[in-house]
Order: C-alpha cells, then structure tokens, then sequence
C-alpha cells in the first residue's frame, strides 16, 4: 500500500482511503522528508499530501518544535487507530497469515528497559536481516511516567517485566527472571560468607529506578530481617547503573540476563542472600496486532530469544 503523486478519487463518504497511509507514516516518522522517502515521493508531494491530510482532520496533524515536528494532541489520539485501519488493510490484501515477510515493509517498536535492548538487539537484528529484511526494530527506553504506549500506538511491543495494565492489552508471561548484586571485580563483599547483615551494613548500595525511587523490594526484605541498608542514590538504567559500580565500591542489582554486559565491564555478578520475589518476564500487545503477520513474526523472534536466554540463566 502506498500513496501515488497523483490525487485518487475519494473512498465512500468522500474521504480519500490513501491519506491514512500517508498520516500512518507521517506519525511513525514525524518528518516530511523521511516519511516521503518511505513513500516513494518528492518531498513538495509529501508535503502537498500533508496539507490534504490537515484540511481532511481540520487539525495541523504535525507542528514544528524547533527543528522537529512533533504531532498534535489529535493527532497522539488517532495515531493507534490510523495504524490499526492500515494494518487491517494490509491483511486484507496480504495472500494469507502466511505472508512473505520478505516483501514487507515496516518498522516495528519494542518499548523495554536499556538491559532488554542490550541483550535482544543483536540477535534480533540480525535475525530481522535474515527473516525479514524490510522490517526495521526500533528500541525505545520506558519513561519515568507510565503511559498508554501499546493502546496509543507509540509502541508494538512491551518486552521484560511488564507493568502495562489496560485491561484489553494481551499479557505473555514466558519466564521468571531473579534479581543478583553486582560488584566491581576485587570487592571485599566478595570475601567470606556473604550474610543478609553484611549485605545491609558493610556496603553502600546504588538503585536502579525510572521513577528516582529510593527504596525497593530489597528493603522490604530487609526490613522483614530488622535489617535496613543505606542507599546512596539512583539512576535511570541498568546499563548506567554498571558504568558507576565499575567505578566506585558501590553494589546494585542486575536482571540475570544482564549478565554478558556484566562480564563484558568486568564486574562480579552475586547471589543475594534474602528470599526476593521472581521476577515475571513476558510480552504484551495490543490485540489490534493479533492478525498482523509481521508482528506475529516480531512476538515469535522474541519469544524464541528470551527462551534461549532462559536456558542460559
């Protein structure tokens, strides 16, 4: 499906059916000048196309911010809508579920922690090179504030610990992930028995919260314990997180399957010695998505890599 330079008729109630390819890209790319390229058009069409698409919704659709667009509050409402309708379009005219994922053309978004891009994207990457080379997958990190980003279309696919918890989204739960510490090479943590009263008193301890928060499961166990540690801040990243730890005799916490980029800086992954809850590694989804062959390709890569990471851990 694509928009030609030439004006098609409308479609039934006058509405000309091409613009919601060209707004579903213009939205994905937030740019005249690339969404023409993926459209295969000038950029003065494009922009002729643009200013269709603004008359036909009676909203501006994308507005400049410096020197970005960036969409209009309409436009956030519709954007999940728009991309259902051409999704569903899609599958229309597709010769089956079964497509050839090497003809298609899209761009899929997987919204996770740093640690979930750190450890899926090269092997999706080049699995995408390979299956479906069309297909580009964009990573966006989690925000400090919890947002609709499945049901608003911002993303395809939440990966990792999911929080999402809009009723209608699809929620896969595929393995139990645990919590480890994690200490520069050297640490005197390291030596002896490492007892939950040493793990509290004989180390400072460095959190990894979106939101900036300074307490955690950890603490609740501890405290269970009477038992209470001294955080001395946060960051925003697990990867972030590693960079201070190599640096200082700090200790924090890592996901198990962060432990190749903990190899790969030189630290020390530990067992902690509390009783901590499991972590719940999965998948989520907006339904709009169930009968789409490219993200059902998307949510079978990736549930193939978590499970070859689950036979590591």
């Amino acid at each position: 499906m694509r928009v030609t330079q030439s004006e098609s008729p409308p479609g039934p109630g006058g509405v000309d059916l091409n613009l919601l390819v060209a707004l579903d890209v213009l939205l994905e790319e937030q740019s005249v000048g690339a969404a023409a390229r993926r459209m295969h058009l000038s950029e003065p069409a494009m922009s002729r196309t643009l200013g269709r698409i603004r008359k036909a919704l009676g909203d501006p659709v994308l507005v400049r911010a410096g020197r970005q667009m960036v969409p209009t509050p309409h436009a956030l409402v519709v954007r999940a809508e728009v991309s259902a309708v051409v999704e569903r379009a899609r599958a229309l005219f597709a010769p089956g579920r079964d497509a050839d994922l090497a003809t298609v053309r899209r761009t899929l978004t997987i919204i996770g922690s740093d640690a979930v891009a750190a450890t899926l994207a090269p092997a999706l990457f080049a699995r995408a090179a390979a299956e479906a080379p069309g297909v580009r997958v964009r990573f966006l990190a989690e925000s400090h504030a919890d947002e609709p980003y499945l049901r608003e279309g911002t993303a395809d696919l939440e990966v990792g610990v999911v929080d999402t918890v809009a009723p209608e989204v699809h929620v896969e739960t595929l393995r139990e992930d645990r919590m480890l510490g994690a200490v520069r090479a050297g640490h005197p943590l390291l030596e002896g028995e490492l007892t939950a009263a040493r793990f509290a008193s004989e180390v400072d301890h460095l959190i990894v919260s979106r939101r900036g928060r300074l307490h955690g499961p950890v603490d609740a166990a501890l405290a269970e314990l009477g038992l209470k540690r001294r955080v001395v801040g946060t960051v925003g990243t697990f990867p972030a997180s590693l960079f201070v730890l190599r640096e200082t005799d700090l200790t924090g916490l890592i996901t198990s399957w962060s432990l190749p980029l903990v190899t790969a800086l030189g630290l020390v992954a530990y067992d902690i010695p509390l009783r901590l809850p499991p972590l719940e590694v999965g998948l989520a989804w907006h339904p709009r998505h169930d009968a789409d062959p490219a993200h059902a390709w998307l949510r079978r890569a990736v549930r193939e890599l978590l499970a070859a990471w689950s036979g590591g851990a």
